[in-house]
């Protein structure tokens, strides 16, 4: 048998002939040791395991306070969370439905949803509408250096509250002026602030002027925009975001000193062109286990994608419904906290934990598919696919219930990936059963082919590679 290059990201292109590469709920991870039986292996993303539970939902924001309390906002409601789980209402804000943002300065937080915004008092348990004529709204707030940082919609304009106070002076502003466009968005991040316009963003830094302490840093513009005001994150010492200029837009972008780097792939951006309104777009980031990942999520289309710093390849996150549909994934908002990696629920009020030795979504079914690269003769000859083998970690059947003899589901196109043959199952391993083999036989013939693995078991999984034994045939 020989091997063929089955473990890899998702790439499926505008052309399923092309590419029609599908990685979901698995991320690939390259080898570090330099002697790996495979130069890199697809491993399971983390299920959710019940941390906390909100009375309202869906989950709009959370925040680690400190190492004990964490801010959690679900339903236009406003929750305190104890690092054990414990939840207690402190107020609410209003009929706001969508992600709120929140900053701390270390004793209050402030919290904007666009057109409102509310200081918390956490050690006080109260929250304060604010209410001065001076704010008129903002959708993105951040801290630096003593000050909260805000928007201002429907402008240029971005606001500061008092040093180490939330008191807010209208004469208290600074315009983004390299570009006419309005601003979108902003993040706080190695102590500058990044302004996102619509088509152009720029970078302000901390001067210690008496009238206005924030100045630009002269050569710190970039003519490339925000798409989406939630799509900005940080991650890795960098900044990332989805972004828009006077061309386009849909590009994924993360920041290479104060020049924008793409990271999203042709396919990845065909997908984003087909969703249609992509201003929804959310993101969050978190790390876990030397991997740094970016998760977007486009809530009208149903999808998310997360880009792996540490290899920077892409694949799918998704929750699966009752009708086996796939959906975006549960997190809505993330935050670290308690020692985990916390996010919430953006249907439900419930907290979830990420964990790599949990195999479900909190009780449902997590979809791991690969589809690996075509599989074609140079010359497009018939092949005779005589057996097909995936090298992964077998034996991982749990004692009882579903998972006790884990299954793997094997189906192939021989059009190019645009339709799929009927399902083949195979055992891969009742516990302890770790010589099994997942391996296929008696696969048919084509010019073309496309294999596509799914296991839905709640089982560990870690697929390493793939042989195939293939006969030649007529032209």
């Amino acid at each position: 048998m020989a091997q063929f290059p089955f473990i890899g990201a998702a790439y499926a292109a505008r052309s399923a002939n092309f590419d029609a590469q599908v990685c979901v709920n698995l991320y690939p991870e390259v080898s570090g040791s330099g002697s790996s039986k495979s130069p890199a292996a697809l491993i399971g993303t983390p299920g959710l395991t019940l941390f906390a539970t909100l009375p309202t939902g869906g989950v709009q924001g959370l925040l680690r306070f400190s190492a004990a309390l964490a801010v959690a906002v679900a339903g236009g409601v406003v929750y305190l969370v104890s690092s054990a789980g414990a939840v207690e209402q402190i107020g609410t804000i209003g009929s706001a439905s969508g992600p709120v943002s929140m900053a701390s300065n270390g004793t209050q937080v402030m919290l904007v949803t666009g057109p409102a915004g509310y200081v918390i008092d956490p050690a006080a348990k109260t929250i304060t509408a604010i209410s001065t004529d001076a704010f008129s709204g903002a959708d993105r707030v951040d801290f630096v250096d003593g000050y909260f940082v805000f928007n201002q919609p429907g402008t240029g304009k971005f606001q500061i509250t008092g040093l180490y106070n939330t008191a807010i002076d209208g004469l208290d502003f600074a315009t983004a002026e390299g570009s006419p466009d309005l601003l979108v968005s902003l993040i706080v991040d190695h102590r500058e602030l990044w302004l996102f316009g619509e088509t152009s963003t720029e970078v302000f830094f901390d001067s210690g002027n008496s009238d206005f302490p924030f100045e630009r840093i002269q050569g710190a513009f970039m003519e490339h925009g925000c798409a989406a005001a939630q799509s900005v994150a940080k991650l890795d010492n960098s900044v990332f975001w989805m972004g828009a200029d006077d061309k386009g837009r849909g590009i994924v972008f993360r920041a290479q000193g104060y020049v924008p780097q793409r990271i999203s792939t042709h396919a990845l951006e065909s997908a984003i062109e087909s969703y249609g309104d992509i201003s929804d777009a959310i993101a969050w980031t978190y790390q876990q286990e030397g991997h740094a990942f970016y998760v977007l999520t486009f809530p009208s289309a149903g999808r998310t994608w997360c880009f792996d710093a540490a290899t920077s390849l892409w694949h799918e996150r998704a929750w699966h419904d009752a009708d086996g549909v796939q959906q975006r994934h549960r997190g809505a908002c993330h935050m670290a906290f308690a020692g985990r990696n916390i996010v919430g629920d953006w249907e439900s009020g419930r907290l979830y934990a990420l964990d790599l030795d949990a195999y479900t979504d909190n009780g449902d079914a997590i979809h791991r598919v690969r589809a690996a690269s075509h599989i074609a003769a140079p010359d497009y000859q018939l092949q005779f696919f005589r057996a097909l083998q995936i090298d992964m970690e077998t034996g991982v059947g749990l004692q009882d219930g579903q998972g006790a003899d884990p299954q793997a589901m094997l189906q192939w196109s021989d059009d190019g990936g645009h339709t799929w043959s009927n399902e083949h199952w195979v055992s891969i391993g009742k516990a302890g059963q770790h010589k099994a083999r997942a391996r296929w036989r008696r696969l048919g013939r084509s010019r073309d082919r496309v294999f596509r693995v799914t296991i839905t078991d709640p089982v560990k999984i870690c697929l390493i590679g793939a042989s195939v034994e293939v006969g030649a045939g007529g032209a």
